[in-house]
């Protein structure tokens, strides 16, 4: 790092003081808990616990904010282990100067520093020796000369301020790498500002990336946001990669992400609708996350406009003008890959476009996705198009898919494309004809259809299914335990009681913990929910909790009140929104743990408080049993375990069971009697 350095620029009238350190920036709650790897309840336990918790430096009564410095060294005073990356330092320092609003810019400004350094390292060098005053102006000029690509505006000069940090990140970058340095501070910038930003999760990103059939040959997403789906493009061997997108300061930030990885890359800043930058360009494939609730996306003043091949966009339909926009720049032959609300695939006023995409063979497959695939609680489509060539056949399938899981699209896709016609498609898919398709409403919902008719034949599944659910349902009594009558006198104690005596050790997985990449398996809520292993990757960071066989996992949510013992994830990692349970085997059995926990968490005798939908652990009630006696009712709690896992089972079973015979019945699969 740099000395810090003491500038009083007065040549404008204006008195600054620049002479802040990585050392004095500041945390909000949310900050110091990803730092402690603890979640954002235990940081305002510790402010109402320890009186010597730091005080709020500045911020507002609800969203405070604290001396770096200060929790740093109180963590420390409490055996808290903390480890602050250089990066981390840097960045909360940022975030002493800029509000979450102009946050982007920094970042963007940064990156464009660190490709400027990358590209020409003696240039920076020479601005490096300037003082800060006049590295303001003369940065501007540097990256205009040899950052040409950059999208947007930039500002006459730089603040003094803001020179000090881009030094500090530069420097760093030296050291660290700087596409690295770069990546680390986009990941923060996206924890910062989840809620305003729309990205595409590495796995959804790969997936569409597949289907569009990017490798080799120039990719282009008209809507790239930060160029998640432009960097899997280039991983998936894209030669050239085209972006644009309506926010300069997202265009910036995707630019420099492509450029620091050597990328062959275009980004321009601007409506990609109403201002199309590659309006000249046929590229191989379009990848595209659709910006949706678009009011003004041009419908007046592009009335007349080309690209209306397939009918002019109703006002309230901008995703349908996104459509075509994709498809007027891909070559013949060449694939469309788009995110959609799911609304796009019925809503009335567009069903002559999707006729149209239909009759002319555009629209190749909709996808159900599973909820929240592109962000919590989103329900989206992914649309898989092509743009026609003059000698195709005419078309007469569309393939419709709901998706449970990621992993079902591509083997349906891949089976649709070597069979249209086929009936016999994997997961729950199926191949429409687009006569049945082509009626008043032209509906293309995979819910519909898949609802309506069988998915491989209701006739050929139904007595697989019944099979399998006699098959549960009679095995249900045999796991109902044993139990007898006792006199109620045994002594009780709670969870938290056995914390403090250290018999039982809690851990939580970071708040913002990602799971959808990495090289390491994640234990996730859905995988305790449905009794199966861990389908989350993640990369083992610090503050990551890595699971020991025996552990008790719990549910931190009073809607999913699911107990877990670890026995065949030893090694995975604990996902989001889950407590860890680590008994000393010495006093308590896990099993016996893991069955008062799932009694109070069910019965909501662990709730926080009587408003609250989170569970508190601390509160469910432990009888004090000697470990003998607590294995014999670890065994019985397992049994009861096992027998609410069958008993599920059977429900969905027979709910699946009823489905298919309604389905077998309508479509004649199915007959009364035999």
């Amino acid at each position: 790092m740099t000395r810090p350095r003491r500038v009083l620029d007065v040549s404008e009238g204006i008195m600054t003081m620049s002479d802040q350190r990585p050392g004095d920036g500041t945390l909000a709650a949310g900050d110091i808990a990803r730092l402690a790897g603890v979640g954002k309840a235990a940081v305002s336990n510790w402010r109402r616990r320890y009186q010597d918790f730091p005080d709020p430096v500045g911020g507002t009564s609800s969203n405070p904010v604290f001396s770096l410095a200060e929790v740093e060294a109180w963590l420390r005073r409490h055996g808290k282990r903390v480890e602050i990356a250089p990066v981390d330092r840097v960045w909360q320092w940022a975030r002493t100067l800029v509000d979450d609003l102009r946050l982007g810019d920094l970042v963007g400004y940064a990156g464009a520093l660190l490709v400027l350094a990358q590209r020409e390292p003696e240039e920076w060098t020479r601005l490096a020796g300037l003082t800060d005053r006049r590295l303001g102006r003369a940065l501007v000029s540097a990256l205009t000369a040899e950052v040409p690509e950059l999208p947007g505006q930039l500002p006459d000069r730089f603040e003094p301020e803001w020179v000090a940090v881009l030094r500090a990140i530069a420097d760093l970058a030296v050291k660290e790498g700087y596409a690295e340095t770069f990546s680390v501070l986009c990941e923060r910038y996206l924890e910062a500002n989840s809620r305003r930003l729309s990205v595409v999760p590495a796995e959804l990103a790969a997936l569409m990336v597949r289907l569009a059939e990017v490798s080799g040959g120039t990719a282009l997403d008209p809507a790239c946001g930060l160029g998640e789906l432009l960097l899997a493009s280039q991983a998936a061997g894209s030669t050239r990669l085209c972006g644009q997108d309506a926010n300069d300061t997202t265009a910036r930030i995707a630019a420099c992400r492509l450029l620091l990885g050597r990328a062959n890359a275009t980004v321009a800043a601007g409506s990609a609708l109403r201002e199309d930058a590659f309006r000249e360009e046929s590229v191989d494939a379009v990848v595209c996350n659709t910006p949706h609730g678009e009011r003004e996306w041009g419908y007046d003043e592009l009335a007349q406009d080309t690209r209306w091949e397939f009918g002019l966009p109703p006002r309230g339909e901008p995703e349908l003008a996104w459509v075509q926009h994709c498809l007027a720049r891909v070559r013949p032959g060449g694939h469309v890959v788009m995110t959609m609300p799911a609304a796009v695939a019925s809503r009335r006023s567009g069903k002559q476009i999707r006729a149209n995409l239909l009759r002319a063979g555009a629209l190749r497959a909709v996808v159900s996705l599973p909820q929240g695939a592109t962000a919590p609680g989103s329900v989206k489509d992914l649309w898989v198009l092509r743009r026609p060539r003059d000698d195709d056949p005419a078309p007469t399938h569309l393939l419709l898919v709901e998706a449970k899981d990621l992993s079902q699209v591509e083997p349906a896709w891949r089976a649709y494309l070597a069979e249209p016609e086929s009936e016999d498609l994997p997961g729950r898919s199926r191949s429409v004809r687009l006569v049945d398709l082509l009626d008043d409403e032209v509906d293309v919902a995979p819910t519909r259809w898949l609802a309506l008719g069988s998915w491989g034949g209701a006739g050929e599944e139904f007595p697989s299914v019944r099979d399998r659910w006699h098959e549960v349902a009679t095995s249900l009594p045999t796991l109902l335990p044993s139990l007898s009558s006792r006199e109620r006198d045994v002594p009780m104690t709670t969870v938290g009681e056995l914390v403090k005596a250290g018999m039982v050790v809690v851990h939580q997985a970071p708040v913002r913990m990602r799971t959808d990449a990495g090289d390491q398996p994640v234990l996730t809520l859905a995988d305790i929910r449905k009794g199966r292993g861990p389908t989350g990757r993640s990369t083992l960071e610090p503050g990551h909790v890595v699971l020991q066989r025996d552990d008790v996992v719990l549910s931190m949510l009073m809607r999913e009140p699911t107990v877990h013992v670890v026995t065949e994830e030893e090694g995975a990692l604990l996902g989001p929104q889950l407590l860890l349970f680590r008994a000393d085997p010495e006093w308590l059995d896990p099993h016996f743990l893991a069955g008062c926990l799932q009694v109070a968490a069910s019965s909501g005798a662990a709730l926080a408080s009587s408003t609250s939908s989170r569970v508190d652990p601390r509160r469910a009630i432990v009888p004090r049993l000697p470990l003998a006696e607590q294995r014999e009712y670890g065994e019985a709690f397992r049994r009861l375990l096992a027998f609410r896992a069958a008993l599920r089972e059977s429900v969905e079973l027979g709910e699946q069971l009823i489905r298919l015979a309604g389905a077998g019945l309508a479509d004649g699969s199915l007959r009364p009697g035999g």
